[in-house]
């Protein structure tokens, strides 16, 4: 029951703070959230973890007969991780949050929306998967059109993934009425091209590949930090999840019919990402093209569909979540600082200015590159490595020639990060009014989230080992 435990202790929590808001006003919306986040995250790192190829921490029970839908969760190899990665990120946003003026309703909103990301990872019926993929849209609409900067931002996010969300339900119906059940692991193996498409379509818009990436640098660049955090860090990873888990695993035949699509998207996507970061002003919106670029990576791992790839694309979520989150909170604690995140405004010489916050950027900059030693080199190597022989019907020759401009790609995050440091941390101070460096809360933050990059990058084999007998056999 530790996945229903960790499901209701958010459900409960976001209840309490709707009902209740004023019994939570100052620091203790904050304060419940934490609590509600490491029950969560204690829970959910007890599972029982059980033979590969095996639900660990199943739960499966009837629902609504008339369809043959279930309340049936578990995790596994797969989705175990990801769920980590959810609640994880979710304490380090109520941490972010514990302060004076927190709004109990935001509070909530993060509450339903690590409920509904987790659902989504230990659904193990169709039905309920899109539910709870559903749930955590409107949640994630109010946070930016509420606490962001831009309602017009929040409206495209929420037309963008309806849409999907759409095209998804749809794929779903069409592969349920083919296999005639609802249940993921009964539909394995089922052949239905169109119910195939329509899928990976609908979860394209929330990777998001190119060119259905456009609502990503809106969103992110109007969105309050926490929101920035949990679109990057989880929201994300809900597409890439559902590509490996409804495309590859579920539906195997079909999906290696377009696979050299998803592909060569995923690596457009990492070209275009690169170069658009070079010509960004906005420090946010920087950030959010090298999502789109590290999704990139992701989505070619997947397109293997090998076991290789597999693990790649779990690791490089994980990893893409930790790091892309410390990047938002720093570039977060820049617009609280100084009101922008405008690299020209911010001003040049940051490390005589706010040493320590500088290098936190920093690090997380190289940990965003793939510098070896942190986790954003496990993946991006083992998707190379998993496009060098891909278990697919991928052309080995273009598989190849993909894995080399995907190191372009390296290359082209290597130039942004080298671009942010000379403009903002590097040459003669300019010193503003507003110059401080970070506070404790913002501390305790950094280092929650440096912790784990470090640990995975030196210790890969804590991901990895998960991952014995898993994916896509030809």
């Amino acid at each position: 029951m530790n996945i229903v435990a960790a499901l209701a202790v958010f459900a409960v929590a976001a209840v309490v703070l709707w009902v209740v808001p004023r019994a939570f006003s100052g620091r203790r919306a904050a304060e419940l959230g934490i609590v509600a986040s490491v029950v969560a995250l204690v829970e959910l790192a007890r599972v029982p973890i059980g033979k590969p190829e095996t639900l660990w921490g199943e739960v499966d029970r009837s629902w609504i007969p008339a369809l043959n839908a279930r309340l049936h969760l578990g995790v596994d190899e797969v989705s175990w991780p990801l769920t980590l990665l959810t609640a994880f990120l979710t304490l380090a946003c109520c941490l972010w949050l514990w302060r004076t003026d927190t709004s109990p309703a935001l509070v909530a909103l993060i509450m339903i929306i690590a409920a509904a990301s987790i659902g989504v990872f230990v659904a193990q019926d169709l039905l309920l998967f899109f539910i709870f993929f559903e749930l955590a849209l409107i949640p994630m609409w109010f946070v930016i059109a509420r606490w962001g900067e831009s309602s017009a931002a929040a409206t495209k996010f929420i037309l963008f993934t309806v849409t999907g969300s759409a095209l998804l339900l749809v794929g779903i119906i069409v592969v349920a009425l083919k296999s005639g059940s609802l249940q993921i692991e009964d539909v394995r193996g089922t052949k239905s091209l169109l119910g195939a498409v329509l899928i990976a379509l609908g979860l394209a818009v929330k990777v998001p590949l190119v060119p259905l990436h456009t609502w990503l640098p809106d969103a992110h660049g109007k969105a309050p930090t926490v929101g920035s955090v949990l679109l990057a860090g989880v929201f994300l990873k809900l597409g890439t999840y559902g590509l490996i888990r409804l495309n590859v695993q579920m539906l195997p035949e079909s999906t290696e019919r377009f696979a050299p699509w998803i592909a060569g998207l995923g690596v457009l996507g990492i070209v275009w990402a690169g170069l658009a970061c070079l010509v960004q002003d906005d420090l946010k919106r920087l950030v959010a093209y090298s999502s789109i670029g590290h999704m990139g990576f992701v989505a070619l791992a997947i397109s293997t569909m090998s076991l290789t790839g597999i693990v790649a694309a779990i690791f490089g979520s994980v990893a893409h979540g930790l790091i892309t989150g410390l990047l938002f909170f720093v570039a977060g604690s820049l617009k609280e600082q100084y009101g922008t995140t405008s690299l020209t405004k911010l001003g040049r010489g940051l490390y005589g200015r706010a040493p320590w916050r500088s290098v936190a950027l920093l690090f997380a900059g190289l940990a965003t590159i793939g510098l070896p030693g942190l986790a954003g080199f496990w993946g991006e190597f083992l998707t190379l490595r998993a496009a060098y022989e891909p278990a697919s019907q991928l052309p080995q020759h273009f598989s190849i020639t993909l894995m080399v401009i995907a190191t372009l790609g390296i290359a082209l995050s290597t130039a942004y990060v080298a671009r942010f440091a000379r403009l903002l941390l590097q040459g003669e101070p300019t010193p503003l009014e507003a110059d401080r460096d970070v506070f404790k809360r913002e501390v305790l933050v950094i280092v929650l989230l440096v912790l784990p990059i470090v640990v995975l990058g030196v210790l890969p084999n804590l991901v990895t080992t998960l991952f014995p007998a898993i994916g896509y056999t030809p």
